[in-house]
């Protein structure tokens, strides 16, 4: 078929928005991508915060071929033993307590969110939930009914019924909320399309103790906060606060799709009884996507990716000052860079590309640009990306 990938891609491919951004991308190696003119542009954004140990990892390139020369698909989720799957699982485990060391392998961070809530209505026999005002959880149906924005979840209804909606730091709400009916909570430890909220300490503890009093399960979402961003491997680690279900997704992949949650093998044990095949996938745990994982997860571990994530946060946050820049708020290399608008925004993302810098905001907060790289990006390129930044805003 003789026929550009961009026109095909404007007329065959389903589009998310009116105007795209479409850059064609025909490589991506370390922290950068290159467009079909060879241009190379810095990636501040690791494929929305999945790209942890950059693109193309000669590791996580090499498991991939590995794995795919052994075998990919050979029979659904759970009813076979695969060594990829069982050894990452593994892996997990053992940097997790024991109350997380039991994992489903889906193939999406909203597949896994689902997969909690079904869990959490097994394990209590009950049917509500109570989620964050401005959280984002996915866009299959199940996330989208956690989702308080009506915007983008009203031309879909119905939903879910009886989801209770809470501010994220409001520990007075947790008082009003009908427990007895309440299955799960599910938080975002923190909210990142709000633009990188920090839920704080005394509010994740207060929630895991009505969780604990009510016999109710607290879900974390970790999709987009998880495998190191954050400077530890899950962000909950830097807050005492133990989930009894752990979401994870983007980066647990190394690039490829998949998604995960995790609990106690005596609740996950809920799913696979009365009935059988309580949640069932047939390509969850893809075995070229573990190994992919695994060996991503590994990089991350032996070249201690981790160790810098907080020193290159707060050089992004030093050198970014600017007086069009109200305020960079984040954790780790989680940043939200706040404007003016989403005009201002829209503008300096459309001629950072002119700069050579790979960018975006987010969904709740256009009005911030998005600061996500590989957590292998160096001081040298940060000092360059924050520098052209600079300059775009100064001719604006």
């Amino acid at each position: 078929m003789h026929i550009h990938p961009r026109k095909a891609f404007l007329q065959h491919q389903a589009q998310t928005s009116p105007n795209p951004m479409a850059l064609h991308v025909v490589k991506a190696e370390g922290n950068y991508l290159f467009d079909e003119n060879g241009k190379r542009y810095l990636d501040l954004i690791a494929g929305i915060s999945v790209c942890n140990v950059g693109h193309q990892h000669p590791s996580v390139v090499s498991a991939v071929i590995e794995q795919a020369q052994a075998y990919m698909h050979v029979m659904v989720y759970g009813e076979t033993v695969q060594t990829p799957q069982s050894m990452y699982a593994a892996a997990l485990a053992s940097h997790l307590p024991e109350s997380l060391s039991c994992c489903y392998f889906v193939n999406s961070g909203a597949e896994a969110i689902d997969g909690a809530m079904k869990l959490a209505k097994r394990v209590t026999g009950r049917t509500d939930f109570v989620a964050q005002k401005d959280a984002y959880h996915g866009s299959s149906q199940g996330p989208l009914s956690l989702m308080s924005n009506e915007y983008y979840s009203q031309a879909f209804r119905p939903l879910l019924p009886s989801v209770h909606f809470i501010g994220q730091n409001d520990i007075e709400a947790l008082d009003s909320l009908p427990w007895d009916k309440i299955a799960g909570v599910v938080v975002e430890t923190i909210q990142a399309e709000r633009g990188v909220k920090l839920a704080n300490v005394e509010y994740l503890q207060a929630v895991r103790q009505k969780c604990t009093e009510h016999c109710a399960l607290l879900i974390f979402d970790e999709i987009q906060t998880g495998m190191g961003r954050t400077g530890s491997l899950f962000s909950f680690q830097q807050y005492d606060v133990i989930p009894d279900v752990l979401v994870l997704g983007k980066a647990l992949g190394g690039g490829m799709p998949m998604g995960a949650f995790l609990a106690s093998r005596p609740i996950m044990n809920t799913l696979s009884d009365n009935p059988i095949l309580g949640h069932i996938t047939t390509f969850g745990g893809h075995p070229v996507a573990c190994a992919a994982g695994h060996a991503a997860f590994n990089v991350l571990l032996e070249e201690k990716l981790m160790d810098t994530v907080s020193s290159k946060s707060e050089l992004f946050k030093e050198l970014l000052i600017h007086p069009k820049i109200k305020q960079v708020h984040g954790m780790g290399l989680l940043l939200a860079v706040e404007l003016d608008s989403f005009d201002i925004v829209n503008a300096c993302i459309q001629q950072m590309l002119d700069h050579n810098l790979f960018a975006d905001w987010f969904l709740y907060a256009p009005h911030c640009l998005r600061i996500c790289p590989p957590l292998t990006i160096t001081n040298q390129e940060i000092e360059l990306a924050c520098t052209s930044i600079l300059q775009i805003l100064d001719k604006m």
